[in-house]
């Protein structure tokens, strides 16, 4: 069986809602912390980097940005090391797993030099560092307790992949944090009868 028309879309979209969520959840054990930044979305490819500072439209919610996207969609015959198995001329040879790489990344406003030209201090530096800390983690914790639950009865098998501190660049820093998800084949070959 192939893999359903919105299996990898859906995928992303329950990510996205479950790191979302924890951020929420995180900030209100952790005095201070943002939560989840208004804008929150289901990318197609990298994320522009263009939203840290905008704290949703003046609405006066957490600003920042989160998004998840696919970097890439594979067969995987041992998951999760992508087959490069030779498949047959004629008909429809799925895999016996599609992997999945979800990228998610949350960004955050970065401390910016002052208008003299001066670094930020370091206490801006140490309050910026300790919110991406605490992203990190949350980020992290939420897609291990968040995916098994996302393939059903049965479980979902992952693999957390490595996760980075991107920035500051362009007023952004953050966290990229990269997860290969199995996904199940559910869904008939093109032009195949049911």
């Amino acid at each position: 069986m192939a893999l359903t028309a919105l299996g990898v879309h859906e995928l992303a979209e329950r990510v996205l809602a479950c790191v979302c969520q924890a951020l929420d959840a995180t900030a209100e054990e952790v005095t201070g912390h943002p939560g989840c930044p208004c804008r929150a979305c289901v990318v197609p490819g990298a994320p522009a980097w263009d939203s840290c500072e905008d704290p949703c439209d003046n609405s006066g919610g957490p600003g920042g940005q989160l998004t998840v996207h696919v970097a890439r969609i594979f067969p995987s015959r041992e998951f999760p090391a992508p087959d490069q198995t030779v498949l047959g001329l004629r008909g429809c040879t799925p895999p016996s797993t599609t992997a999945a790489e979800l990228v998610v990344t949350l960004l955050r406003c970065a401390p910016a030099p002052t208008e003299h030209g001066c670094p930020p201090s370091c206490e801006e530096l140490a309050a910026t560092a300790r919110i991406v800390h605490v992203d990190a983690a949350t980020v992290f914790n939420a897609l291990m307790c968040c995916l098994p639950s996302t393939g059903g009865w049965r479980g979902r098998r992952f693999v957390m992949g490595e996760q980075r501190i991107v920035g500051p660049q362009g007023g952004c820093v953050g966290v990229e944090q990269r997860v290969i998800v199995a996904l199940p084949g559910c869904g008939p070959c093109p032009g195949a009868s049911s």
